[in-house]
């Protein structure tokens, strides 16, 4: 598969509450990953699960952050990983109908 805009929507299935989460040195690693053009965290409601939405401009880049990332951190946390790739490109026409903020120009 080539894509030039590549999400991945990942989830760690941890109760660790967000404001516990020193968060600002895990943006600083995160941010040396080749590709990696946005991340909006995500806390679960109710379930203080942890995750993310993250914008790569490439399959193999993503690839390459959740088997050097993602991976390496959940066996770290002794947690469990829940992890998807989609197909940027494909979607973008109707996703610039619904104003994407990952589609402006």
């Amino acid at each position: 598969m080539s894509s030039n805009k590549v999400f991945i929507y990942a989830e760690f299935q941890v109760a660790v509450p967000f404001d516990q989460i020193d968060w600002k040195p895990i943006n600083v690693n995160m941010k040396k990953f080749a590709g990696l053009k946005s991340k909006t965290w995500l806390s679960g409601i109710g379930s203080n699960s942890v995750g993310g939405f993250y914008e790569f401009d490439s399959v193999e880049n993503a690839q390459n952050y959740i088997d050097n990332l993602l991976v390496p951190v959940t066996k770290e946390l002794n947690g469990n990983l829940s992890v998807k790739l989609f197909d940027g490109d494909i979607v973008e026409n109707a996703s610039i109908g619904m104003n994407s903020p990952f589609y402006q120009a």
